[in-house]
């Protein structure tokens, strides 16, 4: 009869055993590698942004410059890199898109317009380096819309993502046109993988001497995996492991 109970136990043993990995792989799932092209800020599913809107007052520009740092709204810090332009073209600035007098695009009204940097003389050329957005931490999903500026021509826009090691895990191209419609009709670029490891971003377009701009990024950010389903998951396995030891003992 006591052995029948022993085996019992181990049985329950087993079945406490099997449902505490269970917990475990249900807070911390295995990672599957798989980047995907979006191409409507809806279907990103971001749960954070930037606006551009912090970086301060845009009375009619807010100039910035070529490096900078910024936090998005749920406190993620990010970096901006444009490489520097030819002489004669600014540095890159926020603007606020808003009809006449203001300054139209065809963003949607309202938007805050990071833009790669300008000359407002004849010819209107700028700066279309690739401007790079690296977070602190790696981000699931990411993409803004973008247009190139005084461009009346098709064109493509570009979305590179890269991991912490910097090794590009894919480029992704839209074709896509420009006006002054202020309709929202920029093309969006996004990103989505399915594990958190887009570490950079980097934005570009087809077209030379010409510069381009980003309206608000969309971020989607892996929340930390639950502390309650974690010491759930390890109070199991710790019983479990326990009472193994006291039957051990026993038998």
């Amino acid at each position: 009869m006591e052995t029948k109970l022993i085996n019992f136990s181990n049985k329950g043993l087993s079945a406490t055993i099997i449902a505490a990995f269970t917990a475990l792989v249900a807070v911390f799932p295995l990672p599957v590698k798989a980047l995907t092209f979006v191409t409507d800020r809806t279907a990103l599913k971001g749960n954070d942004q930037v606006d551009w809107s912090n970086l301060g007052e845009t009375n009619p520009f807010n100039i910035l410059p070529n490096s900078f740092s910024t936090k998005s709204q749920r406190g993620l810090n990010l970096n901006v890199d444009i490489p520097l332009p030819q002489p004669g073209i600014s540095a890159p600035f926020v603007f606020h898109t808003l009809p006449a007098p203001g300054i139209a695009s065809d963003f949607a009204i309202g938007d805050y317009i990071l833009l790669s940097g300008a000359k407002f003389n004849p010819p209107l050329d700028g700066n279309s380096s690739p401007l790079s957005i690296t977070f602190d931490k790696p981000v699931k999903s990411a993409g803004t819309q973008l247009a190139v500026a005084f461009e009346l021509n098709p064109y493509k826009a570009f979305v590179s993502a890269f991991d912490e090691a910097n090794q590009e895990l894919g480029t992704f191209s839209l074709d896509a046109t420009s006006s002054l419609a202020l309709d929202n009709s920029a093309v969006f670029l996004g990103v989505s993988s399915d594990i958190a490891n887009i570490k950079r971003l980097a934005f570009s377009s087809s077209v030379s001497n010409r510069p381009f701009g980003i309206n608000r990024l969309s971020i989607a950010t892996v929340p930390e995996p639950s502390f309650t389903f974690g010491l759930l998951g390890f109070g199991a396995l710790g019983a479990g492991l326990t009472l193994k030891r006291k039957l051990n003992r026993i038998i």
